[in-house]
């Protein structure tokens, strides 16, 4: 968790901001920047370099060459930032009774912090196998009986969770054009409507396309109360959290006690990925296109390098054109050899930061944009040239 510096502390984002103008030169600092700036509640430190930087990716980079800074989560709400010098900047320190200013907008990104994860496979994992009074569905305070934790000790924790969406990567010469609302998958892996999802998600032809993973969406929370004993052959589970439905099927996953970290760094990719391998494969809420403050997922994880900072340019993929100069207007384009159209350029939409990395997937929020980012696009360096 962030934790709040002493009030003694006078040092800040501004001061970190540049040293001696020459270095500020060297990290694209705008040019009609404002000679102070007061830091309002709700803003970014994401949000605040861009005030100040053409390319607020890196800001790190600008802590980094000040060694008094110890901390980067430095300014508050009503904390003064001075730009009057560029060799000569200061913070004036605000009255500090409210959090510290994060990277990201923690608000916009809980859900998929913890209620969602993805894995390799889930079906080895304990499941319910039935409901108090046999019912179709349990909530808080009714029990759920579990299968495949045979070893359970009374007052271990236990989350519930149900498969919702498997992940392929999309292969550029697999992608389709047509794009509609995913099918929640049951706990055998097939497909089935349920109205409780976060994502839209692409249907493309597999091909033999590699699965990056099924995602998990949190349910419940529950405690053991009795494990299989006396020749039951499934363990109690008392449900404990205002959360959603469970229903025979879900799975279960031991708690992790501290499942994702919230301090963010924004960063280049570690390493460039072959073109058309990361894209965005499903954006948040059901919607077929994002934007500034949306949830992406991504086709790229811990497997490339990813982890959680990196950040990323969107783009829109070129098209492929017929030369209406040289086969005319009324040529059909089916009619035309691939190899004889015109290749037009990527076009830029916007950049996304990860937040939280997986494997083969991760999480990712539109910080921002020109154009909407949709399910195909693809993935750069934040500073790609096209």
């Amino acid at each position: 968790m962030l934790q709040r510096l002493s009030q003694g502390l006078r040092t800040g984002f501004a001061v970190a901001l540049l040293t001696v103008a020459t270095y500020a030169a060297a990290q694209g600092v705008r040019g009609d920047h404002p000679d102070t700036y007061v830091v309002q509640r709700g803003d970014t430190l994401w949000d605040i370099a861009g005030r100040f930087l053409k390319r607020p990716w890196l800001w790190p980079e600008i802590w980094q060459a000040n060694p008094q800074i110890h901390n980067p989560h430095l300014i508050y709400p009503g904390d003064v930032i001075s730009l009057a010098y560029l060799n000569r900047l200061g913070l004036e320190p605000g009255p500090r009774d409210g959090a510290p200013i994060t990277a990201v907008p923690l608000s916009e990104i809980e859900p998929f912090l913890k209620d969602l994860r993805v894995v390799d496979r889930y079906e080895h994992l304990p499941y319910v196998v039935g409901l108090e009074d046999d019912r179709l569905r349990a909530s808080r305070g009714q029990v759920a009986y579990v299968r495949g934790l045979a070893n359970a000790v009374p007052g271990t924790r236990y989350a519930v969770v149900r498969p919702t969406v498997q992940y392929t990567h999309l292969e550029r010469a697999g992608m389709c054009c047509d794009i509609f609302p995913k099918n929640d998958l049951d706990y055998r892996g097939r497909r089935e409507l349920d109205f409780q999802q976060f994502w839209t998600n692409a249907v493309f032809p597999e091909k033999g396309s590699e699965i990056l993973g099924y995602e998990l969406m949190k349910l419940n929370v529950g405690t053991i109360t009795r494990g299989e004993v006396g020749g039951i052959e499934a363990s109690t589970l008392l449900l404990d959290e205002e959360g959603r439905e469970v229903r025979i099927g879900d799975r279960l996953v031991a708690v992790d006690p501290q499942p994702y970290d919230l301090q963010f760094f924004p960063h280049p990719p570690r390493a460039q990925t072959e073109y058309g391998r990361a894209r965005v494969i499903a954006v948040a809420d059901m919607l077929t296109s994002g934007g500034p403050r949306d949830v992406v997922a991504l086709s790229v994880g811990a497997r490339e390098g990813i982890d959680n900072g990196t950040v990323f340019s969107i783009w829109r993929e070129g098209s492929n054109v017929v030369d209406e100069v040289r086969y005319g207007r009324d040529r059909e384009p089916f009619t035309v050899d691939f190899e004889d159209k015109v290749r037009l350029p990527d076009e830029f939409a916007g950049h996304v930061m990860v937040f939280r990395t997986f494997e083969r997937v991760s999480y990712g929020l539109v910080m921002d944009s020109i154009k909407p980012s949709r399910v195909g696009y693809h993935l750069k360096h934040p500073d790609a040239p096209y």
